[in-house]
């Protein structure tokens, strides 16, 4: 997979006097540069290219985590909801309803946000931000965002007027139309004129901000809504226009707008990726094997188990599938295909609930180990796997078998070796792995080494793998 390493942090002093002036809301445009836009999967920092959705976590609680966890379990990345001023309310969507691109929101101020950035960067951990472009704050409402900024349907006070939204003033009603997808409202939302050249610059200078305070890369929310040409266009006007995107493009059959129309600014998350594991979980994961074909090439690809929507409208597994849930992140971290994204979110009954105690304008710090966050990335099974995702880089698929049905097993390379077991019984067998004879940690059983499991000459060992359950282990654990 092609890597494109990225040093924002050399921007910082050239974008002081821009940052500013977005900050007391000038309209701050600039000047198309003479570089292509960006086309490489995620740039590697610190130890891997692994990211960490932490999806609705403060600032504050992001930044202890990056410290204590994040880091020490080699991500390379974290994803941080969207950092902009949004309405009030303590439903998790909230915050995808923007009022303006100032730096303060329910999960911290500007301030908070600038320091998370840089702990997260001290303990090698690059920042995502997901960025909302497509539209403003829902129709119909007259109020006051998070921060104090004024809004009404046409007025977004010191940002946009009626002049910058598109001329579709009714609800998307037909998916098959892509003039409708594309310039008329999604679910109520203010449509963005990303066409007109003032709003592609108040777009840009929002993403410069953001990476002027040290942010790597974003996530485009809704891309599938604007016009690739448009994300193009916005993305050619920033300052640094290498800088990492990948666009959220549900593509679905027979709909006309396709993840891959987006690559010409970005990579594009490849959904196909988590129906499937989803539909071969919950029958014979044998044909996982063929994951990869009929989607996107693997470097231009993002891919996930689940994320803030696909676990509530039932598209993808989620935390309640339990320990298949845990088997197919497991095969997400072992797998060479895309760039991989974990979720860490919060537990929930309702699909418009917030983050545990949320209110109008503030949201808790995250607690793990009390509460309801799922605090994936501490679990042993995934933090074991980000290791072995980072032993194995660059490494083919070797040494595959199955059993017809739903256990399988392949190696990395002569570095990794994994076996899946998504049966409801346990396996007890022998099995021939591509790794020089020795000792190994079993990486998904404890973090620290108290299963082992020996290699003989040969390359086989004999283990137990568990109901439901794996065994990963990799040159870089030794026992």
């Amino acid at each position: 997979m092609t890597r494109r390493p990225n040093a924002p942090r050399r921007l910082l002093a050239a974008l002081a006097s821009f940052a500013a002036a977005l900050t007391l809301g000038l309209a701050v445009t600039t000047a198309t540069p003479a570089v292509e836009p960006a086309r490489a999967a995620t740039p590697v920092h610190g130890d891997g290219d692994v990211i960490l959705n932490m999806f609705q976590w403060t600032w504050d609680s992001v930044a202890a985590e990056c410290t204590n966890v994040v880091g020490p379990a080699g991500f390379g990345y974290v994803q941080v909801s969207p950092p902009m001023e949004h309405v009030r309310g303590s439903q998790w969507w909230t915050s995808y309803q923007p009022v303006s691109y100032r730096i303060e929101s329910k999960l911290g101020t500007r301030a908070e946000f600038a320091s998370m950035v840089a702990a997260c960067d001290a303990a090698g951990v690059g920042v995502i931000a997901d960025a909302v472009v497509n539209h403003m704050a829902g129709a119909g409402r007259s109020a006051t965002g998070v921060a104090g900024t004024a809004y009404s349907d046409d007025n977004f006070t010191g940002t946009y007027s009626a002049a910058d939204f598109n001329d579709c003033r009714t609800d998307i009603s037909d998916y098959t139309n892509r003039y409708q997808v594309q310039n008329c409202r999604l679910v109520a939302l203010q449509d963005l004129r990303t066409g007109s050249d003032y709003v592609r610059g108040r777009l840009a200078a929002y993403f410069d901000d953001l990476v002027s305070l040290g942010v790597d890369g974003f996530r485009i929310d809704a891309s599938k809504h604007v016009p690739a040409s448009d994300l193009e266009a916005v993305k050619s006007r920033m300052r640094n226009p290498n800088v990492f995107w990948v666009h959220e493009v549900i593509g679905a059959a027979g709909e006309p707008i396709q993840p891959s129309e987006y690559l010409g600014s970005g990579d594009s998350h490849e959904f196909n990726y988590a129906r499937q594991l989803k539909h071969d979980f919950d029958g014979q994961i044998k044909n996982l094997r063929f994951i990869g074909d009929g989607k996107l090439q693997s470097g231009r690809a993002g891919v996930f188990v689940d994320n803030h929507d696909t676990e509530r409208n039932g598209e993808s597994m989620s935390y309640k599938w339990g320990a298949k849930y845990v088997l197919a992140n497991t095969f997400l971290l072992s797998w060479p295909y895309g760039s991989p994204t974990v979720y860490s979110g919060y537990e929930f009954s309702n699909n418009d609930s917030g983050a545990p105690g949320a209110a109008e304008t503030t949201v808790p710090d995250a607690t793990c180990g009390a509460g309801r966050w799922t605090c994936t990335q501490r679990w042993t099974e995934i933090r074991g796997m980000v290791g072995f995702h980072n032993a194995v880089a660059g490494t083919a698929v070797t040494n595959w078998w199955d059993d017809g049905g739903n256990l399988i097993t392949y190696g990395r390379g002569s570095r990794g070796y994994v076996v899946l077991n998504n049966t409801a019984s346990s396996v007890q067998r022998s099995f021939h792995t591509p790794l020089p004879a020795g000792t190994y940690c079993d990486v998904v059983a404890s973090q620290n080494c108290s299963v082992k499991r020996t290699v003989n000459a040969d390359g086989w060992f004999t283990a137990t793998v568990p109901a439901y359950g794996a065994l990963a282990i990799h040159v870089n654990a030794r026992g």
